[in-house]
């Protein structure tokens, strides 16, 4: 996130954002200012929204995947998770880019960013019924994603309030690249999931087709590899595995089919 108004922050490779503080003060007070909580929030008010949207989608996605409520409230949440997270890539999207468009270049340049892409992917799950497996990605971006900000949070209300919270956020940052590593793997597994779940009917026809684009968009993303670097680990894993004499011949040969139709609906292959 590219902080406003107070704080600065930089964005390293993965797309997570590694803050670097400043001064804080409308009118260039030092940092040594008080202020308060609702004070930062309204300064940075893009930033407190999407703060916002991405607790509520953390709390939408516990909601479902834990029915408190009842299982038919289920859809409700998944639903309202999804829509949250729509609108945190569209605030996320609309700081990313320049004002909106009507052409090919604009839409061409919106397609790279990442925020597009899980704003493509909620439309695409949003209207299927229920599937726990694709809030996951949702629910950890949102996670990490909210890290920056829950730390900026705690320095305004004390330097050595909530420990146990610090200590939760030090490990998310500590533990980031398996995190990306895990969505990755996530996003990968949607697509074969998504088939057999229109094979059992539990999802519209177009949806395959639809998330085929979605990956191709992560595989080739700018600014997050770790879908690439995936798909490369689990070619070679797999290569490793059928190179084995116990491995059966047929099990081999549908292995090696299947490593060259993916690499051949690979984007630049």
């Amino acid at each position: 996130m590219a902080d406003q108004g107070s704080h600065e922050s930089t964005q390293n490779g993965n797309g997570t954002d590694t803050i670097k503080p400043s001064e804080v003060g409308d009118d260039g007070a030092k940092a040594s200012s008080p202020i308060s909580v609702s004070q930062f929030m309204m300064s940075n008010k893009t930033e407190s929204i999407m703060w916002l949207l991405r607790i509520f989608t953390l709390v939408s996605t516990f909601f479902f995947l834990f029915p408190i409520f009842g299982v038919a409230e289920g859809g409700y949440f998944y639903q309202r998770a999804l829509l949250a997270n729509a609108l945190t890539s569209a605030c996320r999207l609309h700081q990313r880019l320049p004002r909106f468009q009507l052409s090919r270049v604009y839409i061409a340049q919106a397609l790279l960013e990442d925020s597009c892409h899980y704003f493509l992917y909620s439309l695409i799950f949003i209207t299927s019924k229920p599937i726990t497996l694709c809030l996951v990605p949702v629910a950890v971006f949102s996670l990490l994603h909210a890290t920056a900000y829950n730390r900026k949070i705690l320095d305004i209300i004390g330097p050595n309030s909530m420990p146990w919270m610090r200590s939760f956020l030090d490990k998310m940052t500590l533990h980031q690249q398996v995190l990306f590593k895990f969505i990755a793997c996530n996003e990968i597994i949607l697509m074969p999931a998504g088939v057999f779940m229109l094979l059992g009917g539990r999802t519209h026809l177009f949806l395959p087709f639809f998330y085929y684009r979605f990956l191709t968009l992560r595989y080739s993303s700018r600014r997050n590899p770790y879908c690439r670097t995936l798909f490369y680990e689990l070619r070679v894993a797999i290569e490793q595995l059928t190179a084995r004499p116990s491995c059966p011949n047929f099990l081999r040969t549908a292995c090696h089919k299947a490593i060259r139709l993916i690499c051949k609906l690979a984007p630049g292959s």
